[in-house]
């Protein structure tokens, strides 16, 4: 049984304190966030036996075996090297960090603690991943040659600014599945090299970038675009080209549901294949199971499909680079 400390009483939070609730192999024995009242409630809903106003006691409480922090992303490494240098296990949302220096440090405390972490990239931990990985792999599509992804939702009036905006937000869902499919396809080190160019525009409400589109040129000459936007829309896509065909996904790839998940194969010039994952729990509830078996085995990090430290850092290092580009784009 893994007893979880939660940090945050927020929607996210909410979602995962459900899922461990719903797991037979762990149990959520402490709640902690900076409003009392907030902390009380969440405590309540969730029948956790402990609380905690600040997040200090949590993490330095003995019984603790792993933590999930549900906060902005703007502190999430200072709170997983405090995590780490108590020796918990972490599972911290996405984005990773907002900045590659936090990145690196954080990285870099949870490899010298020999603590395991794992991004909250929820969706990779879905079984629709692993179907994805054998379909890329079977063969169908021949050489890969290009990818195009979208995310768009209307959520600009609840964003922190802290986040630095829609890249850090929904863009490191497209770009962390463009790295699972270059890899996949192309090798381990493909998605590391590669040349990109990104324009965006700014808020001039909290100066973050709302929209944003890259075109990247990868080594190995695999082609991408993709759009990333909380200003506007609700709507999503992914599309993964070969020489062979063409999968898309059908269903929402980044929020895969208890039910049928939804990919289809379109090969040019013949008929077209609707493949069907379905399952009885979220990616959520699959996420908290990834995070116990690999504690059960004694591993520090996650296996592909979810994402490893490296690529973690990959994903950010993709995201800073395109961001830079996009300010620079308003400058000019």
């Amino acid at each position: 049984m893994i007893r979880w400390a939660i940090l945050g009483t927020g929607f996210i939070s909410n979602t995962v304190a459900a899922a461990i609730q719903a797991s037979a192999g762990s149990q959520a024995h402490v709640v902690a966030g900076r409003h009392p009242d907030a902390v009380a409630k969440f405590q309540r809903q969730y029948d956790i036996p402990h609380h905690s106003v600040g997040y200090d006691a949590a993490l330095a409480d003995p019984a603790v075996d792993a933590v999930y922090i549900g906060l902005p992303n703007n502190v999430h490494h200072s709170l997983t090297i405090q995590a780490a240098e108590q020796g918990k296990a972490v599972l911290s949302e996405k984005s990773l960090t907002t900045t590659m220096d936090q990145a690196q440090e954080l990285v870099a405390s949870v490899q010298a603690h020999q603590t395991f972490f794992v991004e909250g990239l929820m969706y990779l931990a879905h079984p629709l991943f692993r179907r994805l990985q054998e379909v890329l792999l079977d063969g169908r599509l021949g050489q890969l040659r290009g990818v195009q992804g979208f995310y768009a939702a209307d959520i600009w009036q609840v964003t922190n600014p802290a986040g630095r905006g829609t890249l850090y937000n929904l863009g490191c869902y497209p770009v962390s599945l463009l790295q699972f499919v270059v890899q996949t396809m192309c090798g381990p080190h493909a998605f590391a090299s590669h040349r990109l160019s990104g324009l965006g525009n700014v808020s001039a409400r909290d100066g973050t970038i709302v929209d944003a589109s890259v075109t990247a040129r990868f080594d190995t000459g695999v082609l991408a675009t993709l759009q990333s936007t909380d200003s506007y829309g609700m709507a999503h896509g992914f599309t993964i080209s070969g020489d062979k065909g063409v999968l898309r996904f059908v269903t929402n790839p980044w929020l895969p549901v208890a039910g049928r998940n939804h990919i289809q194969w379109c090969p040019y010039g013949g008929e077209v294949e609707d493949i069907f994952v379905e399952t009885g729990k979220d990616s959520f509830a699959h996420q908290i199971e990834m995070v116990e078996t690999c504690l059960a085995t004694g591993q520090l990090e996650a296996q592909r499909p979810s994402p490893r430290l490296q690529d973690s850092l990959e994903i950010m290092a993709f995201l800073t680079e395109w961001e830079a580009q996009c300010l620079a784009s308003e400058v000019d």
